[in-house]
């Protein structure tokens, strides 16, 4: 198993030497994936891992998935809040029918996280010093996975995106989504770390 700090200057090298034209997608979306054990680390390692970046020249912008779902969660009406908390009053251990109605909130086509994404994204596109890093991803389970996310705003990362990925490289394209979930090989990035 690697470090986090060689991890970490392999993704900085990648980022500067740019994408590669063998990737089937040429857009600049680096995951540094990580053992889902090593979550607290990086939260404590991010915040140098800005600043590194800052001196090579980036203007870093985070997008923490942990607060946007957090905002997303907040902002519904409260009529429908009530109802889950009625519903999960009456039924607490119906855990699945409670996430899908969480998750459909956080994939809401105008109002969800893919496209508060794409609305950062758009925000940063045609800033040559831009660098758009994606934290706390763990904050997706058990709604959604961000490959899923990923594949659907391909043609808008103009600007290179860091996801910190707690999860398990099971091939060049291949993740396991925090260690349990089944491989995903939906995502067209490169990957740097375990």
């Amino acid at each position: 198993m690697s470090s986090l700090k060689q991890d970490f200057d392999e993704l900085v090298t990648k980022i500067q030497q740019g994408r590669e034209f063998q990737h089937a997608s040429f857009e600049p979306v680096y995951y540094l994936v990580f053992s889902p054990k090593q979550i607290i680390e990086v939260k404590r390692q991010t915040k140098a891992w800005v600043q590194m970046l800052q001196k090579q020249g980036f203007i870093v912008h985070t997008f923490s998935i942990a607060e946007h779902v957090n905002d997303i969660l907040k902002s519904v009406p409260a009529f429908r809040r009530n109802l889950w908390l009625k519903q999960d009053a009456a039924a607490p251990q119906e855990w699945i029918k409670a996430n899908n109605s969480l998750a459909n909130t956080l994939n809401d086509k105008e109002k969800g996280l893919q496209v508060r994404l794409k609305q950062k994204l758009n925000e940063l596109e045609g800033d040559e010093k831009a660098l758009l890093l994606v934290t706390d991803l763990e904050a997706l389970h058990p709604y959604m996975r961000i490959g899923s996310v990923e594949s659907q705003l391909q043609g808008h990362f103009s600007v290179p995106t860091v996801f910190l990925y707690p999860g398990l490289r099971t091939g060049q394209t291949r993740l396991r989504f925090l260690g349990f979930y089944p491989e995903d090989g939906n995502y067209r990035s490169m990957h740097v770390g375990d």
